[in-house]
């Protein structure tokens, strides 16, 4: 009775857990060919595309630092301008303020011509006027 119990149980126990252990081996074998094969390909096939992009990186990066250091010194620049044209609007209101002096000065002359009055020819009177204010 023992020997029809394993031949329709499929043999020996022990042979039979022999052959599960072998086909999981086997099954994990297979998984780990396919697995590592599909690595290889795809290392294959994607490992340009991952060098190309890694060069784009690099070449960004550089362009990156460099529009950076750009900037900074264009920043730089634009303070200096910045304090040549407030350094430009001080002596140009200096100057204004210096012209307005001068102006009235020349106007309170100008005016003292005006009123003073010669006798005689209108010209030889207008010489002698702006002669005696020029001092010749």
């Amino acid at each position: 009775m023992g020997q029809e119990l394993r031949s329709r149980a499929g043999g020996d126990p022990v042979t039979g857990g022999w052959k599960a252990v072998a086909l999981a081996l086997a099954a994990a074998l297979l998984i780990g060919l396919g697995a590592a094969g599909g690595v290889w390909l795809s290392s294959e096939r994607y490992a340009p595309q991952l060098k190309d992009q890694g060069d784009k990186l690099t070449a960004c990066t550089a362009a990156r630092d460099n529009v950076l250091a750009l900037v900074s010194e264009q920043g730089a620049k634009l303070g200096e301008l910045a304090n040549q044209a407030e350094q430009r609007q001080a002596k140009a209101a200096q100057a204004v303020a210096d012209a307005q002096q001068h102006a009235g000065q020349h106007y309170a002359a100008a005016q003292r011509l005006q009123q003073e009055r010669a006798e005689g020819d209108q010209c030889a009177a207008a010489e002698a006027v702006i002669d005696k204010e020029l001092g010749l």
